[in-house]
């Protein structure tokens, strides 16, 4: 059993075709199939259903398959991390975070790394909470992680600062300053939908304050709820760095303010390379 075959067999899986997987992977059909007969010898059990046009997994196939694809990869990233000890800068950096830090305040990192580093690629791995991060980063799924800073972590753990969330308005609002949470806990709110991190953020902020939000509209994307909520559909609490530059509703801090801390963390003690991509996240100008 090797990884050439676990290749061999994922291509298959993704093209759907014996032929052409043959033709992506540079090799004779005739070699390809003897090389996935030879693996289903070693598993002791098909894998594949040849069809008369297509193929398909068999259950034992479709159990194999995310193990092959993990295995895949971490070959690849242990093939990354021998080149960097040996001082090349290429190959991948995998960087897993949550998806309100990619709208916002990723991007200027990661344009700041690739003028850097155009020969490092970027992998990034998006999740919808928190939760499911840290349960990533277990596996050791990227080279370090970004996003809410995880409680009792027993791997590296680097403190970023806070991140700050406003309170978003219709256009022509009238206000005066900081504004009390409170003041809205009988108002329909635009809340992100059930599973996503930061409902469960906003709803813990609003606790805080001595209410439960209720929600008017909620929404799967996270983009959506600034938007929604300049339409008039109701408050709603986002991270500040979500907003784009024109936006045209009204943004009001907080009082008290609210924060999220952030960091940097992963498995293990950071390579050269992703501490240099760590840097790069000081440099982000999180709160203090």
């Amino acid at each position: 059993m090797t990884l050439r075959q676990f290749e061999y067999l994922v291509t298959v899986v993704d093209e759907g075709s014996f032929t052409r997987a043959a033709e992506l992977l540079h090799v004779t059909q005739p070699a390809l199939s003897h090389q996935i007969r030879a693996l289903e010898r070693s598993v002791g059990t098909p894998l594949l259903d040849r069809l008369p046009r297509a193929v398909r997994l068999t259950p034992a196939g479709r159990a194999w398959l995310p193990f092959a694809r993990s295995a895949l990869a971490d070959a690849e990233r242990a093939a990354t991390a021998a080149r960097r000890v040996g001082g090349l800068e290429c190959g991948e950096l995998a960087v897993a975070t949550v998806y309100s830090l990619t709208l916002g305040a990723l991007p200027p990192v990661l344009r700041k790394w690739r003028a850097l580093h155009p020969d490092v690629r970027i992998r990034l791995f998006e999740h919808r909470h928190a939760d499911e991060l840290r349960e990533a980063m277990t596996r050791g799924q990227a080279d370090v992680a970004v996003g809410p800073r995880p409680v009792e972590w027993s791997g590296y753990c680097h403190y970023l600062g806070g991140e700050e969330f406003v309170l978003v308005l219709p256009p022509g609002t009238a206000h005066d300053g900081p504004v009390d949470l409170r003041s809205f806990a009988d108002q329909g709110w635009v809340l992100p939908a059930p599973g996503n991190g930061l409902a469960d953020f906003v709803d813990a902020a609003c606790r805080e304050r001595g209410f439960q939000p209720w929600a008017a509209v909620r929404t799967e994307q996270t983009a959506s709820v600034p938007v929604l909520a300049a339409a008039g559909l109701g408050p709603a609490l986002v991270p500040r760095n979500v907003l784009p530059e024109t936006f045209d509703g009204v943004v009001v801090r907080p009082d008290p303010p609210v924060r999220r801390e952030l960091a940097a963390f992963g498995p293990k003690e950071p390579d050269p390379l992703t501490s240099a991509f760590i840097g790069l996240l000081e440099q982000a100008g999180w709160d203090a």
